[in-house]
């Protein structure tokens, strides 16, 4: 068997990130005393591992890159937001998403028909929406008057006013002498406009302050301070989405603002006045969460190996061995899989479901943002008399159609074979620890092509 020629990883052309840690714990040179040790917090939901904390999210897919976003392509940074809409806007320099009429339109049907599930009479859905929804001043377009009202007086003003009496009635003639407070806590509260609030929005059936979540619609809970509603949605499968009320009071930042372009026209200057498009900000009703999602392996590896993360079941803490025995029994090639990540993990590489292109695992060198893939892997477990039945059985053609597909997309496939003793029983497979005696052999597949091993045999 000839031994197999190393081609390095191709990179990618373009690269919008930097590259922070190869895991999301810290190393030598970071053991500062600020810097301590976290454990962060996952769920599993429908046999899938789950993060919702958005700073876990970030160390964990910004260090190591596990995991996806279940609305991105791979790093969570889904955005409501119309990129021609925030391209035509872009004087405007908000941070704040920017949708089409149509769009929030939907979200309020969506809200609308997610209040009338849980028992709201039609009316009172209707009330309580329109109150949330009502058009709010936002400090940038107050910004933007006042940078516009100041260019024209500036324009029109006096030359003689330029003194420190001038600047005193320019003041004045502004506006700002009794209007400074105010103006100055709009400008603290750009990210967060001005609120309504509605006593009768809410039934007060609840506690102060707390997030509800179920799998079935839920009560309303009120808010003693701000009776604001926000049904936040996280896209799940339908049976087991969760809905939840925050009230106002545990977090301001709760209300998502978005702005809306719409289509309108000043009736104080005719019927016939033309029509224009602005942006009126406004609360959105529907929330979408986007959350982490990590494959059994990377959760796995998260827990065993680095020890930086605790799945939860129905609010209990799963032991390496219930994670063990409970992965195994969602995904039956649960222990294979993972004996493969955990070897190719160790040794540097990122590994990747690689179902796209019919294997395993796909390897990258640092993460998918940097390189492109180099390797297609399919996984085997036998042991060492190579004895018994492949878990996936190729015939030459299935096998020279895997490896067609894999040299199309610059590729090479590696058939990773994972070696037990003979005398390894099926109860020292029930836990981790089996690990310690896996011998692993890697090899190298490639296509035989007669007429450039013709050419190559002439040459030399």
């Amino acid at each position: 068997m000839a031994e197999a020629v190393f081609r390095a990883p191709k990179r990618k052309r373009k690269v919008y990130e930097h590259y922070e840690s190869p895991f999301p714990i810290p190393f030598g040179q970071d053991h500062i005393p600020k810097k301590e040790f976290q454990v962060y917090h996952a769920e599993m939901m429908d046999n899938n591992v789950i993060v919702r904390n958005a700073e876990a999210i970030e160390q964990l897919y910004g260090k190591g890159y596990f995991g996806k976003g279940i609305l991105s392509r791979s790093r969570p940074n889904f955005t409501i937001s119309d990129p021609k809409l925030v391209a035509k806007w872009k004087d405007m320099r908000t941070s704040m998403p920017i949708i089409t009429s149509k769009k929030y339109q939907r979200s309020v049907e969506w809200a609308a028909e997610l209040l009338c599930r849980q028992g709201q009479e039609e009316s009172a859905v209707h009330s309580i929406l329109q109150d949330y929804t009502k058009p709010l001043e936002h400090s940038c377009f107050q910004r933007n008057k006042e940078t516009h009202l100041q260019g024209e007086l500036n324009s029109e003003v006096d030359p003689n006013l330029e003194g420190p009496v001038g600047r005193e009635k320019l003041s004045v003639m502004n506006g700002d002498s009794g209007e400074s407070d105010e103006v100055e806590n709009l400008s603290n509260q750009s990210a967060y406009p001005q609120e309504g609030s509605r006593q009768d929005a809410v039934t007060a059936n609840g506690s102060d302050g707390l997030m509800v979540e179920g799998a079935a619609p839920l009560p309303h809970v009120p808010c003693g301070h701000h009776d604001d509603l926000i049904l936040q949605r996280g896209s799940q499968p339908e049976d087991s989405r969760r809905t939840g009320l925050l009230s106002a009071r545990e977090s301001r930042s709760a209300h998502e603002y978005v702005l809306v372009e719409e289509v309108v026209s000043d009736v104080s200057t005719g019927k016939d006045a033309p029509s224009e498009e602005r942006l009126i900000c406004r609360r959105n009703p529907y929330r979408i969460f986007e959350y982490l999602q990590l494959s059994l392996e990377e959760a796995f590896f998260l827990v065993y190996a680095l020890g930086c993360l605790s799945i939860y079941y129905e609010e209990e803490p799963l032991t390496i061995l219930k994670l063990w025995k409970a992965f195994t029994a969602v995904q039956p090639s649960f222990r294979t899989t993972y004996m493969a990540y955990h070897y190719f993990r160790s040794k540097g590489w990122v590994p990747k479901v690689g179902l796209k292109y019919g294997t395993d695992l796909l390897l990258y060198r640092k993460g998918p943002a940097f390189y492109h893939a180099s390797y297609s892997v399919i996984i085997e477990l036998i042991d060492d008399r190579f004895e018994g039945s492949l878990r996936r059985p190729f015939s030459w053609k299935s096998l020279a159609a895997l490896s067609r597909v894999s040299v199309n997309v610059s590729k090479e496939l590696m058939l990773c074979y994972l070696i037990k003793p003979s005398t390894m029983t099926d109860q020292e497979m029930e836990s981790p620890e089996c690990m310690k005696r896996i011998k692993v052999q890697e090899v190298i597949l490639s296509r035989w092509v007669s007429s450039r091993e013709r050419s190559d045999q002439d040459e030399l």
